[in-house]
C-alpha cells in the first residue's frame, strides 16, 4: 500500500514537471545552480601577504592623524567660558571672586538660605542619612513624616484631594503628559509652551496641535476645526481624548495665562486642562496657590496642576496635584515617579518648612508683587532694550529692539551687557536654550529674577546700572 502511494506522488511529480511552463522550469533551474555554487566555491580569495619594513611602518604612524573624538569647539564657546559660583546662591552671591546682588537665581521668597529651612533639612538627614537610592512604590518612601506629610501638606495648601510628588522638577509635567495623553489622543499646546512640556508631549506620542501664545481665539479656531472632524468620525472621537496644556506665567515668555477664557473653552469643548504652574506657584495670588487663586477660578475646574519646587520653595523636585482618581494614575503610570529614585528626605524636609513659612506669612507674596512693579516700571525705555514679560512676574526678559539679524550676535551683545553688569556687581544671565531641540527658539534675551529679599534701594540700582550699560554696548 505504501509503494503504491510512493509511485502515485512520483507520477505527480513527474507530470507536474512537464505542465510547468518553460520560464518556471529555466528559473529553477538557475537557483539549483547558484546554490551548488555557493557550497563549493571559497568565500574568499587568498592574497599574497607583504610585510612592511620597520621603516615603513613609522613613516605610516607619523602621517596618520586621528580623528577627533568630539568636534572641534571654539574658545569663545559658553562651555569653555563658565563663571564660577562660590557659596549658595542666594540674596547676594559671590561669582569669580566678585560679590554681587543675585538677579539671576530662581529664589523667589529668599528661602534658599532661610535658617529654619536649612534646620529642617540637617534634622531630617541625620534621622534618614541621604535616601535609599529607590523608587516610592518599593523601597523609597520614607515615614509619615516626610514624603507622605509633604503630599498632604501639598494636597491641602493648594485645597485639592491629593498631590503627588517627584524627585526632579523637569521631569514632573514630563512625565506627566504622557501618563495620560496617548497615541491617537489630541494635545492643544501654547507655542510658547516650556521645554519641559514640549518633552512630555515627545514621550506622549500624541497628535500635537500648537496654538498662538495667549491667543483664545486662535485655540478656538483648532478646537472648532477638530470638532468638526470629529463628526465625520464618531466612533474615534468616542475614544480620543483632548487636552489644553498651558503655563501659569510662561519660563519663555514671563506672561500669564488668560485661565477665565481657557476654562469656558474647555467646557465648551470638552477638553481637559493641564496646568503647569512652576513659576506661578508661590508668586501669584493672595496665598501664593498660583494663577487660579489670581483669577478666582474653582481648582476643581482644572484637571491636572504641576509646578516644581525649586523655584519658591528653595528645594528640589516637583508636584502634580488634583482630584484623587487622577493623580492615584500616575503612581503607575508616571515614568519619573515609578523609575526614579525618591526625594531625598532632607529636600522634603526643607520643602515642608517652607511651606510653614508661606502659610504663616502670606503677606510675603503682596512684597513680591510690589518688588517685581518697581523693577518693571523702572527698565521700561531702556534704549535699544524691551522688556518682555507680566509687571506682576519675578523672572521677565530683556530682549534687543531690533535683532543684528544674525542670533549669534544677539548673544554676543547680550552677554557683554551681563558681563559689564557683573562688573557692576550685578548678577544676570542670558536664557539659555537647546536650540536644535526647541520647537519654537525665543529670541536671545538677558533673564532678570526679582525676589524679596532685594531692596528698593538694590532694585533701583539694578535699573540703573542695565540702562547705563545697555547705552554704553547698544549705542
Amino acid at each position: 500500500m505504501a509503494t503504491t502511494a510512493e509511485q502515485w506522488v512520483l507520477v505527480e511529480m513527474v507530470q507536474a514537471l512537464y505542465e510547468a511552463p518553460a520560464y518556471h522550469l529555466i528559473l529553477e533551474g538557475i537557483l539549483i545552480l547558484w546554490i551548488i555554487r555557493l557550497l563549493f566555491s571559497k568565500t574568499y580569495k587568498l592574497q599574497e601577504r607583504s610585510d612592511l619594513t620597520v621603516k615603513e611602518k613609522e613613516e605610516l604612524i607619523e602621517e596618520w592623524q586621528p580623528e577627533p573624538l568630539v568636534p572641534l569647539v571654539p574658545k569663545d564657546h559658553p562651555a569653555l567660558n563658565y563663571n564660577i559660583v562660590s557659596g549658595p546662591p542666594s540674596h547676594n552671591i559671590v561669582v569669580n571672586g566678585k560679590k554681587c546682588i543675585n538677579f539671576a537665581s530662581f529664589n523667589f521668597l529668599g528661602l534658599l538660605d532661610n535658617p529654619r529651612v536649612k534646620a529642617a533639612a540637617l534634622a531630617s538627614l541625620k534621622k534618614y542619612g541621604v535616601g535609599t537610592c529607590g523608587p516610592r512604590g518599593f523601597y523609597g518612601t520614607f515615614e509619615i513624616d516626610v514624603h507622605l506629610d509633604l503630599e498632604d501638606r501639598l494636597a491641602k495648601f493648594m485645597k485639592t484631594e491629593e498631590a503627588i510628588i517627584y524627585s526632579y522638577g523637569f521631569a514632573t509635567i514630563a512625565s506627566a503628559i504622557p501618563a495620560y495623553s496617548k497615541r491617537g489622543d489630541i494635545v492643544f499646546v501654547d507655542s510658547a509652551a516650556c521645554f519641559a512640556i514640549q518633552k512630555g508631549l515627545q514621550a506622549s506620542r500624541s497628535d500635537i496641535k500648537l496654538f498662538k501664545h495667549n491667543d483664545m481665539a486662535d485655540l478656538e479656531r483648532l478646537l472648532k476645526e477638530q470638532e468638526i472632524e470629529d463628526q465625520k468620525n464618531p466612533r474615534k472621537a468616542r475614544v480620543t481624548r483632548r487636552f489644553i496644556i498651558v503655563e501659569g506665567l510662561y519660563m519663555n515668555t514671563g506672561t500669564i495665562c488668560p485661565l477665565p477664557e481657557l476654562v469656558k473653552l474647555k467646557y465648551k469643548y470638552k477638553a481637559r486642562i493641564f496646568l503647569e504652574e512652576s513659576l506661578s506657584f508661590g508668586v501669584l495670588g493672595e496665598h501664593g496657590r498660583g494663577v487660579t487663586e489670581h483669577y478666582g477660578i474653582n481648582i476643581d475646574d482644572i484637571d491636572l496642576i504641576s509646578a516644581n519646587m525649586e523655584n519658591a520653595l528653595a528645594s528640589i523636585g516637583g508636584f502634580c496635584c488634583g482630584r484623587s482618581f487622577v493623580i492615584d494614575h500616575q503612581r503607575l503610570s508616571g515614568q519619573g515617579y515609578c523609575f526614579s529614585a525618591s526625594l531625598p528626605p532632607l529636600l522634603a524636609a526643607a520643602a515642608i518648612e517652607a511651606l510653614n513659612i508661606m502659610e504663616e506669612n502670606p503677606g510675603i507674596f503682596a512684597v513680591l508683587k510690589e518688588k517685581c512693579k518697581q523693577i518693571h516700571k523702572a527698565l521700561q525705555g531702556i534704549s535699544g532694550l524691551k522688556v518682555v514679560g507680566e509687571s506682576l512676574s519675578p523672572a521677565f526678559h530683556l530682549q534687543l529692539e531690533e535683532s543684528t539679524g544674525s542670533r549669534e550676535q544677539d548673544v554676543k551683545l547680550l552677554q557683554e551687557i551681563v558681563d559689564e553688569c557683573m562688573n557692576r556687581s550685578i548678577a544676570l544671565t542670558q536664557a539659555r536654550y537647546l536650540e536644535k531641540e526647541e520647537k519654537n527658539l525665543p529670541p536671545p534675551s538677558i533673564r532678570v529674577v526679582v525676589t524679596v529679599e532685594q531692596t528698593e534701594e538694590e532694585l533701583g540700582r539694578a535699573a540703573s546700572t542695565i540702562k547705563e550699560v545697555a547705552q554704553a554696548v547698544l549705542l
